[in-house]
């Protein structure tokens, strides 16, 4: 596998097994995995009596790419090791001078470079010159169908289970922030009765805020049944409570649910595994609502609900819209999905 192709969990099992590349460039828009890294290296390569002398942390912003060369270069002091990191390191001008580093890196020097919050032209010389020399990685943002898959494996290494609905509960009021997400997951721990080793949606409504009775997981369950007096319940819901559950979250959840079932009906196995395998998911329970969407709902029907959903979505944000408020623009979608 290609330097630059390196995963997460490559790195990591490099870094456990103490076999050290001379210049890490972790970049992307999903920080958890850069930090993961970073504080790694920060807090297992040196011993706390190497730190003293071989430890150097900074920031992009207090650095040109000449200070952090001249760091990089420095010998360690009584130890194997010297580890440079760089926090917000797309903050540093001139990086392309790093290229020259890069000719001949110190190879007691364990340079780490965090650039969040975007990435770099990988054609660039010196960006394949870290390919080559060093890791490469790029922490990319998880899809909203990833985040079931990601909350399970976080806390199974909790020793804990989540009940499914509770999972995409979680996934659904917090989203792809994985920072935020770990925070509320270990919440979550802490307030874990003693003893019990799943966690259920009533923890989720007690804990975390989330209502186990009148949110977007419920809501689409409403959708897909049918069910006109639970949908117009959960969205008064939301109409009374619009800092909860603002209809962009709303909206967002709708659009992925009806984009995924509008890709199902192209499944060549309409089976709850043959649709998991065409879209993509963990489990076949994972597509489960889109099997029986498809009875209730016509591609063509899916088709206008995506199109009204996107409709919406504009007038929320003021596009041709001065006196509908959002709730008002609530209510007509779920009516127009329903009928």
């Amino acid at each position: 596998m290609a330097k630059q192709e390196l995963t997460f969990e490559d790195i990591m099992s490099s870094l456990q097994a103490k076999q050290y590349a001379p210049v890490y460039f972790l970049m992307g828009e999903e920080s958890y995995y850069i930090d993961l890294i970073s504080n790694y290296i920060i807090d297992y390569v040196l011993t706390n009596e190497e730190k003293e002398f071989n430890l150097t942390v900074a920031y992009g912003s207090d650095l040109d790419i000449s200070m952090v060369i001249n760091t990089a270069k420095r010998y360690p002091m009584m130890s194997e090791y010297q580890v440079v990191v760089i926090k917000e390191a797309q903050n540093i001008k001139n990086m392309e001078e790093l290229a020259f580093y890069l000719q001949k890196p110190m190879k007691s020097t364990i340079l780490v470079l965090c650039y969040k919050n975007g990435t770099v032209d990988r054609r660039k010389k010196w960006v394949s010159e870290i390919a080559k020399v060093g890791v490469l990685f790029e922490s990319r943002k998880l899809k909203d169908n990833q985040l079931p898959s990601f909350i399970n494996s976080y806390m199974k290494q909790k020793g804990l289970e989540m009940d499914p609905k509770a999972t995409q509960m979680m996934a659904d009021f917090v989203g792809a922030d994985l920072n935020r997400m770990t925070g509320e997951l270990e919440k979550l721990i802490i307030t874990q009765p003693k003893g019990q080793k799943s966690v259920t949606p009533e923890q989720i409504e007690q804990n975390i805020g989330i209502s186990k009775d009148y949110n977007n997981f419920e809501l689409r369950n409403a959708l897909i049944e049918k069910d006109v007096l639970k949908a117009n319940r959960i969205i008064k819901y939301f109409a009374d409570n619009p800092k909860t559950n603002p209809i962009q979250m709303t909206l967002a959840w709708l659009f992925s649910f009806f984009s995924n079932l509008f890709m199902a009906y192209y499944a060549p196995e309409k089976s709850e595994a043959g649709v998991a395998a065409f879209l993509g998911l963990k489990s076949p329970w994972a597509a489960k609502d889109y099997v029986n969407a498809m009875r209730k709902f016509s591609g063509v029907k899916v088709m206008q609900i995506i199109h009204e959903i996107r409709y919406t979505d504009a007038k929320s944000k003021g596009v041709g819209n001065n006196s509908v408020t959002n709730a008002d623009l609530l209510r007509e979608l779920i009516y127009m999905i329903l009928h």
